[in-house]
């Protein structure tokens, strides 16, 4: 949503605010923000990212880390891991590294340089610590092993390269397996490198040049590995150093404990919530508005809603039980997703697959569609494809997490919709399977483009 809006004083506004609320509960590291670029469209995790325009995601990456941290990391201010190096939006078919189903990033237009630019942006800012991402790198000169066990990543790139002296710390589960249930284990991501036993997967880490093992407690293997003189003293001394550094600048061996009181009185203020609400409604993005008839008049309809809070929608129009009876629909639809099909319950919520609405589900909204005048607003956690809906559809809205009252409020011209497509909706699947993942806005004949976004007269 704040791609959409692409304002860096308000993504550095709702970074304060945010700050100001994780010190209120005791939260004094962030483990954000994804500096990935969207370039796959298919990908599970494009809803936390900035989008796929690298210069966007710079600009407001940067705004991001000076808001939770401050100028100068200190006391006052809540350290942030930007992630995932370097860059974990190019993935085969969108699939997630995530899960040994797919495992390498795919790099075929030759455009790995393009999804570090954010990243030196997070550097500029300050950026307490850096996670990298699960994936394999392929067709590259690099060796093809995940990240965090890739020393030419993690030493050559990100601490010669970009001098990178923070933390770096791997994301979840790189060393030991973790039970699911009965009879399911998810095995350790440690792509490319499976062969090896858990010590030499923890001495592997840490000769790359990482400081800190995300979702693990196993410090008795670096022990044994110190003891054994496996791992020098030196090595983890860098490692301890960059760690104690950080907690020495957030003031934690001076006062470690959050204060409930101030804690009562910080969360949820009226002020910040108001600004929450402003920032959805800026960030509606209006992709269609077919012979202007947005903004609807409040009270003038009779209005059929799906997945719309009838108590809500009530104060907009009248509110009636089908379709028949109504002057307008007004339907909230969510981007399409298909469940990999694996024994993996973590797996399965992860929004992969097609972009398309299918079958019946699809014919159902197009005959809904056909029957009486909508208005359409997608929830894009993906670029959804939609040639046919918004064919049909009066007009089209675009939100990226927004309340029904924030949506009707632009609906009926009590705010103007001001947002952009952070990327674009691909026209087809067969565009989509025929773009490349490492390369932005590269599908062909897009039903709307990167930017694209209407306001009212």
């Amino acid at each position: 949503g704040f791609a959409a809006i692409g304002d860096t004083a308000l993504m550095r506004q709702f970074a304060d605010i945010a700050r100001q609320e994780y010190l209120a509960v005791g939260i004094r590291e962030a483990l954000h923000p994804s500096t990935d670029l969207a370039t796959e469209p298919r990908w599970a995790r494009i809803g936390g990212t900035f989008g796929e325009d690298a210069e966007l995601s710079a600009r407001l990456a940067k705004a991001y880390i000076l808001g939770f941290q401050g100028g100068q990391l200190d006391s006052n201010g809540v350290a942030c891991m930007a992630k995932h190096f370097p860059g974990g939006g190019p993935q085969k078919e969108g699939l997630d590294p995530h899960f040994s189903f797919h495992k390498g990033q795919a790099y075929p237009g030759n455009n790995f340089d393009y999804h570090l630019f954010p990243f030196q942006a997070a550097f500029e800012a300050g950026a307490a610590a850096i996670m990298p991402y699960y994936g394999v790198p392929t067709g590259l000169e690099f060796e093809e092993v995940g990240f965090s066990y890739n020393k030419a990543i993690i030493t050559g790139l990100l601490r010669e390269k970009y001098n990178f002296d923070g933390v770096v710390c791997t994301d979840w589960g790189l060393v030991t397996d973790a039970p699911m249930g009965p009879g399911v284990v998810w095995s350790a991501r440690a792509w490319g490198v499976e062969e090896l036993n858990t010590e030499e997967r923890v001495l592997r880490i840490i000769e790359a040049g990482v400081d800190q093992f995300g979702g693990e407690s196993i410090p008795e293997m670096v022990v044994q590995l110190a003891k054994d003189g496996r791992l020098s003293e030196e090595r983890l001394n860098e490692s301890v150093r960059r760690l104690l550094r950080v907690k020495f600048q957030l003031g934690l061996f001076d006062d470690p404990y959050a204060d409930i009181d101030e804690m009562k009185q910080v969360i949820g203020k009226p002020e910040f919530v108001e600004a929450g609400q402003a920032a959805q409604r800026r960030a509606l993005t209006l992709l269609k508005n077919e012979d202007d008839i947005l903004p609807l008049e409040v009270g003038s309809l009779k209005l059929y809603i799906e997945k719309i809070g009838p108590e809500t929608a009530s104060r907009y129009g009248a509110v009636v039980e089908t379709p028949e009876e109504a002057d307008l629909a007004i339907i909230r639809l969510n981007a399409p997703w298909y469940p990999v099909e694996t024994d993996n319950p973590f797996a399965r919520g992860f929004h992969h697959g097609d972009l398309d609405f299918k079958g019946e589900e699809k014919e159902r909204i197009l005959n809904l569609l056909h029957t009486l005048p909508t208005i359409v607003d997608i929830y894009l956690d993906r670029p959804a494809v939609i040639p046919e809906i918004n064919a049909r559809a009066k007009a089209v809205v675009a939100n990226f997490g927004a309340s029904d009252a924030a949506l009707l409020d632009v609906i009926f011209g009590k705010a103007r919709p001001e947002g952009r497509l952070p990327f674009e909706l691909p026209s087809s699947m067969e565009a989509v399977r025929n773009q490349k993942p490492d390369v932005p806005y590269d599908s062909q004949h897009p039903l709307y483009k990167f930017g694209h976004g209407l306001s009212y007269k």
